[in-house]
């Protein structure tokens, strides 16, 4: 059995179900669920097992006491509105920063300072060493400098030369 499967299988009978539940925003700001018996719970949080493997699948609801509300197996369940909401708010929570590009690293030993480019704009962060670059699945990788920040690298192999060859001193 795979991790999504057994999900599903201990959530049976809070799984979500498409039309009878909404997402939405208060007047100020926190985000509301409404149950199939329409019962509003406010400050609710949502929590992804695998986040960074499986974006937007297997995400639960939980209340603001941490019990779980609902389970869905996909945010594609959701209407476009409670859609949007929730990659929003799952946004804001995991900030990971994703790098397209490496412009210079200060030294090839560490620690090192890095110049690079991500989604999100330039900037520069110290890898404090070569055991804070980890491998994912395929060719990603996850990068956390020396203040926790965590960047990922979809895939090393879709980097320019450039990029390639610098990071290829690290690994």
């Amino acid at each position: 059995m795979n991790a999504a499967s057994d999900l599903t299988e201990e959530t049976t009978g809070k799984q979500f179900q498409p039309g009878r539940h909404r997402l939405w925003r208060n007047a100020f700001g926190s985000l509301v669920f409404t149950d199939e018996q329409g019962e509003s719970h406010e400050g609710i949080v949502p929590a992804q097992p695998f986040p960074i493997e499986a974006p937007g699948e297997n995400v639960s609801l939980l209340d603001s006491e941490g019990h779980e509300l609902t389970f869905f197996a996909s945010i594609s369940e959701l209407d476009a509105d409670s859609r949007k909401l929730l990659m929003d708010e799952i946004a804001q929570r995991d900030f990971i920063p994703v790098i397209d590009k490496l412009t210079a690293v200060s030294t090839f030993a560490t620690p090192s300072t890095w110049q690079v480019r991500t989604d999100r704009g330039l900037t520069t962060f110290v890898l404090k060493g070569e055991e804070d670059i980890r491998r994912l699945r395929g060719n990603g990788l996850l990068i956390t400098d020396s203040h926790g920040v965590t960047y990922r690298i979809e895939d090393m192999r879709a980097m320019d030369r450039q990029s390639r060859r610098l990071l290829d001193r690290f690994l």
